[in-house]
């Protein structure tokens, strides 16, 4: 489950300007001074909604307070373009709904030597234009967005974009409190100042996301529900012997409790009601279907589930040393290299025994692996794993920004070796004890990987894991070790360091 608002969401990649690019404004009266700007400018709708005002604080209610700080008062109007497109959005045969427009030639590159004078009278934006070719002047378009909110959805936007050829400059995401998207992308790329050309090309690059985009869920869900169905039941539990403790955690779509079934200490993952659609279903479903078939040291302990309304839940064994990410992140602890390697020998052996068992997990990071009273680390949340198809295609934009595979960012096939690269950044984090990225946004994270870039290794790493961790995040999947070539070497390089810490210590005692 995550820990937390999913990733991405409710972020602007870049800090709060305004749309525009202009300063925002303070968040405490924006509402009104967009609706006096409006009534100021002679705006059609002041006159034709008498109930505008209310209108505006029902839009500004359902997004977040980040959104106030990005609205640009000069450009109010652009509030009214943007409820309009989430009120779009609520149709299922206009989602997704897309807003192109040009916003400027980008003259960054004027050349500085000229006079202010030449640029002044003309002449020489006439002879910039003549040879825009050199690409002196960059049209800047800006492109909204909006359809049903979705984990990973920004990944498959910033995807797309990419895909023709865009620049993102700046990325304004929002998601609404009644589970809509709202992002807003300043691009560049697009040679002309050609909104309707661009918006013709998007329209051309949703349809090969095979309706993904529009938020819908495939028809073969409830065939996916029905197929499981039989092997839920075989893990359902006496509701009336499992006690409710406290609220650990909250996710995307539920909680995470401490409480006890048939008096061992247990978590129970809840689904939140609202949060009840045929997709969560199948995911749900099939978290659980997963989590029967495995058996495993490194593999949290699945005991049951309840698949029966009012209440959806998953019950495990409870991890009372908490997720590798607070151990490292929260606690500031630095670990030294016997207990990193440790660590790490405990995620591959479970990783390589999901490996071997033709699953994926799909979002492998340090908030889902989880250790016992002895430091057991044990791989947690099934929610997004899958077993492995024959073709070797998977669903894309899965998993969360930081730790995500190239392939998978790029919406390319992907298999097993996914898990490898996310390894990777989880070996970074246990020998950094830094947050992957951290100067970045998810979004910026992700664009960067696209282009290889990587965390920046630490000097002070063993040049073994340094070695490690390049070959498990190379681009080519192809290249990449497996998990069981990982633990051969991670268990030589700890039997070396074990030897090594031995003969010193012997050393010592000899010498007193």
């Amino acid at each position: 489950m995550d820990d937390g608002m999913e990733e991405g969401e409710g972020e602007s990649s870049s800090p709060p300007k305004g749309f525009g690019g202009h300063a925002a404004h303070d968040v405490h009266d924006i509402k009104d001074e967009i609706f006096f700007k409006l009534v100021e400018m002679g705006h059609e709708e002041v006159a034709s909604n008498p109930d505008l005002r209310d209108h505006l604080d029902a839009h500004f209610n359902r997004l977040p307070p980040s959104y106030q700080l990005d609205v640009n008062l000069d450009k109010a109007e652009d509030v009214l373009l943007h409820r309009r497109i989430l009120t779009e959005a609520k149709d299922p045969d206009k989602r997704p709904v897309f807003h192109v427009r040009f916003m400027k030639l980008d003259d960054s590159n004027l050349d500085p030597r000229k006079s202010a004078e030449e640029i002044e009278d003309g002449s020489y934006l006439t002879e910039a234009l003549s040879v825009r070719r050199d690409s002196i002047y960059i049209p800047i378009h800006e492109i909204i967005f909006s359809t049903l909110d979705k984990p990973k959805l920004l990944s498959q936007l910033s995807a797309l974009l990419s895909d023709l050829g865009l620049n993102i400059r700046e990325a304004h995401v929002f998601s609404t409190t009644d589970g809509y998207s709202l992002d807003v992308f300043v691009v560049d790329g697009w040679p002309v100042e050609d909104a309707d050309g661009l918006q013709k090309e998007i329209e051309i690059a949703i349809v090969n996301y095979e309706g993904s985009l529009c938020g819908s869920t495939h028809s073969s869900g409830t065939e996916k529900i029905l197929a499981v169905q039989p092997k839920i039941g075989e893990w359902e539990i006496d509701r009336r012997l499992l006690k409710m403790g406290e609220n650990i955690a909250s996710g995307s779509s539920g909680d995470l409790f401490r409480g006890s079934y048939m008096g061992e200490e247990v978590a129970i993952k809840v689904l939140r009601s609202e949060h009840l659609n045929e997709a969560i279903r199948v995911e749900f479903a099939q978290e659980i279907l997963i989590l029967s078939e495995v058996q495993h040291r490194n593999v949290v302990r699945f005991i049951g589930a309840s698949a029966k309304p009012p209440q959806f839940c998953i019950v495990t064994e409870y991890m009372s040393g908490g997720s590798l990410h607070d151990f490292l992140h929260k606690v500031n602890n630095v670990l030294e290299l016997p207990l990193i390697l440790k660590f790490a020998l405990d995620v591959c052996q479970g990783m390589n025994y999901l490996h071997q068992n033709n699953i994926i997990h799909r979002d492998l990071k340090t908030a889902n692996l989880l250790m016992d009273k002895n430091h057991v680390v044990k791989v947690a949340d099934f929610g997004v794993a899958r077993f492995q198809n024959e073709q070797g295609i998977m669903t894309a934009e899965t998993g969360t920004y930081r730790w995500m595979a190239p392939e998978i960012i790029n919406h390319l096939p992907y298999d097993q070796k996914a898990d490898v690269f996310s390894f990777a950044i989880v070996l970074w984090e246990l020998t950094t004890s830094k947050i992957p990225y951290e100067d970045l946004t998810p979004l910026q994270a992700a664009l960067g990987v696209r282009q290889g870039v990587r965390p920046e290794l630490s000097e002070n790493a063993h040049p073994v894991l340094v070695d490690l961790m390049k070959r498990c995040w190379e681009a080519d999947p192809v290249k990449r070790p497996s998990f069981a070539e990982i633990i051969v070497e991670l268990e030589e390089l700890l039997k070396q360091v074990t030897e090594e810490r031995g003969q010193v210590e012997r050393n010592e005692a000899e010498e007193l």
